[in-house]
């Protein structure tokens, strides 16, 4: 089975990912987007802005600042709450966070336990520094939030954060957004962007760093109406794999078959459409839905501010692990803003004709690096059979859609010229180097959905092959058909084998 350490391997090399500041002293938690990733990483983006925001009349966007005024973290519970439990090794001194040694020693699920349980059974187990095999300290809480200071004078007046979630911004520019929108109830507001977390232990390659970005979405609702959902018929025959709080109780490690409408009898109809549009857009971007579950979250085990929670996991190598969290958060964020600022946040909403404070009937959240360690690991393929690897990405996140290829150098000029034309519309390369075959294999590994090949047919003719990734069958095509071809074939309108005539 392919490792964690395998794909970071391979993002290094095909220029998906690097270790930030390698050549010097890298500080873990955090990484670098080269060519390829970077396009892998914003093709996320703009799908995910796309399905989200631009395609609903419900849903607008911000972008707001990283930095903040601490007292907007003092509301959300964030100086008091956003802790992790730490454990130093008395001898070396190495930190550990106290939950995922545990786990990583024997095995136990110990989350949301305090830090005197967490002593106790590092303790009860003589669970020792995995460095140095010396005595560790008591557990202890440690803020994730990123400290420093605005202005020239470094004074406790002038400290701030750098925002460890995006949502903040979202409830402070909450009346402003409702207004200038001219939003009624349900809407959303969503907005992607960078979060910072001080990780006591990053690990696991892109999937903990202390660098991210976040894709994040809060939909208001009046509070008597979390049931009122007018799509919900639209997705509640959704099959998923659900773990739910109960099997989980019974000490079941195992997931059961379910629908989205199985979701409804724990938590609210808004709240169900949401995690299933998550479910949904994962699978339609071409995720494996085996490899998916929508696992509940305990009540002993929800935030402060939740009062249901799902998550959306994938079966990593390194186990099921969770890609998107999408929690009930209530009125608690508007009424600790109001509570704090002074300042009314209520709205009236025309068809009650009260004012209400909105409550956040869900909140769909993911890390844009965790869903792109998703996608990279469902869509890497050692295929035994080619001798290389095949990235099977969906067209729609592809960082590069078209390949041209000259079959040989006596018409790379005339290939160039096709290559020149598909740029403005594809994002597209360009390899004359080595044999078809070679390119071909090149091609197959960064995820290149549809390669072109220019021949002398080409030149006299005016007929080109196109070449699919994962069958590697041959189509030929007119020239002329090129554009409209391709377009049709990446966004799946068409099946291959019907697109021109199939090469034997």
């Amino acid at each position: 089975m392919i490792s964690i350490a395998d794909i970071a391997r391979f993002c290094k090399e095909k220029g998906f990912v690097y270790q930030n500041s390698e050549i010097y002293n890298p500080l873990s938690g955090f990484w670098d987007f080269g060519p390829l990733g970077v396009e892998l990483k914003n093709n996320i983006k703009s799908n995910w802005w796309k399905k989200f925001v631009q395609s609903r009349e419900d849903v607008v966007g911000i972008d707001g600042a990283i930095f903040a005024d601490k007292r907007l973290w003092e509301a959300s519970g964030h100086i008091d709450n956003f802790t992790d439990a730490l454990v130093e090794c008395k001898k070396c001194k190495t930190r550990f966070r106290a939950d995922q040694l545990i786990e990583d020693e024997i095995k136990m699920d110990v989350e949301g336990l305090s830090e005197e349980d967490l002593t106790q059974i590092i303790k009860k187990e003589n669970i020792k520094c995995s460095k140095c095999q010396s005595e560790l300290g008591d557990a202890k809480k440690f803020n994730m939030m990123f400290k420093t200071t605005v202005g020239p004078v470094e004074e406790k007046t002038n400290e701030v954060f750098l925002r460890p979630e995006t949502c903040g911004l979202i409830f402070t520019n909450f009346r402003l957004v409702q207004e200038n929108a001219r939003l009624k109830l349900p809407f959303g507001i969503a907005q992607i962007g960078k979060a910072f977390r001080n990780e006591i232990s990053p690990r696991d390659f892109l999937f903990r760093c202390r660098e991210f970005e976040q894709m994040e979405m809060e939909f208001f609702t009046h509070p008597n109406k979390i049931n009122d959902c007018p799509y919900y018929d639209e997705v509640k025959d959704i099959k998923i794999n659900l773990f739910s709080a109960e099997d989980q109780s019974k000490a079941k490690k195992e997931h059961k078959k379910a629908k989205i409408s199985d979701l409804t009898k724990l938590t609210s109809k808004w709240h169900t459409y949401w995690i299933a549009q998550a479910y949904k857009w994962f699978i339609d971007l071409g995720v494996n839905p085996e490899n998916l579950r929508i696992t509940q979250h305990p009540k002993e085990k929800l935030a402060h501010y939740a009062s249901a929670c799902f998550d959306i996991d994938y079966k990593f190598p390194f186990g099921w692990k969770e890609i998107y969290g999408n929690a009930d958060r209530g009125q608690y964020d508007l009424n600790q803003h109001i509570k704090y600022s002074k300042r009314d946040l209520s709205i009236f909403d025309e068809e009650t004709k009260e004012k209400v404070v909105p409550r956040v009937a869900s909140e769909p959240s993911q890390g844009v690096d965790r869903a792109f360690l998703t996608f990279i690991f469902d869509a890497y393929n050692d295929d035994k059979e080619r001798g290389n690897i095949v990235l099977k990405l969906h067209p729609k996140l592809a960082p590069i859609k078209v390949g041209i290829f000259p079959l040989v150098n006596k018409v790379k000029d005339e290939a160039k010229e096709v290559f020149n034309d598909i740029k403005e519309e594809f994002q597209a390369t360009f390899d004359s180097s080595g044999s078809v075959g070679r390119r071909y294999a090149r091609a197959d590994e960064i995820g290149i959905p549809y390669c072109v090949t220019y021949d002398f047919d080409t030149k006299e003719k005016g007929i080109i092959t196109i070449r699919d990734r994962d069958t590697t069958k041959q189509i030929t095509i007119k020239l002329t058909n090129l554009k409209e071809t391709l377009r049709k074939l990446l966004n799946k309108e068409i099946e291959f084998e019907k697109a021109g005539k199939l090469v034997k």
